[in-house]
């Protein structure tokens, strides 16, 4: 549709009103009970910044204020849709999804990562996606195994 049949100032502010929508992973949508809660809070923060840019008068203003919160809450909704709980793993033995490990890296680092769903990794704070390389190399592994990440050998000290 033409902006000329529309209260919009230009093709440009047309465009800051509608957002694509965030790509969604093709793999299992799978979360510990703390990215379910993750996402629950994040459905309803961005109800809230909605609702509170709802009420603006100015309607180019109200369009662009509105389109993030939308296009969060139509992710959001999605992904809550799709969502399969793991629970905790039984056992620290091997790596699975939910494990916290510990590997060393050829250089003598020492790093430590928890196995997430997607929508929680956050690698800065410690935890990886399970389909990441990572991850997908250590996930089965037991405390002791070297483990190939490209051309880099981890070995797995702790699990818990």
């Amino acid at each position: 549709m033409s902006v000329a049949f529309v209260k919009e100032e230009s093709a440009e502010t047309a465009s800051e009103t509608q957002l694509p929508d965030r790509l969604v992973s093709p793999h299992l949508n799978l979360l510990t009970e703390t990215g379910l809660k993750l996402l629950e809070t994040q459905l309803a923060q961005a109800r809230e910044a909605y609702a509170a840019a709802n009420v603006l008068e100015e309607v180019n203003e109200r369009r662009r204020q509105t389109a993030g919160p939308l296009r969060d809450m139509r992710y959001l909704g999605e992904r809550l849709g799709t969502a399969q709980v793991v629970p905790a793993p039984a056992s620290t033995d091997v790596v699975a999804f939910g494990s916290t490990v510990r590997f060393e890296r050829e250089d003598g680092r020492v790093q430590t990562y928890r196995i997430v769903g997607e929508d929680e990794a956050d690698p800065k704070a410690g935890s990886v996606s399970y389909v990441s390389p990572v991850a997908s190399a250590l996930m089965g592994r037991a405390v002791g195994d070297l483990v190939n990440l490209g051309d880099e050998e981890l070995e797995i000290i702790g699990i818990s």
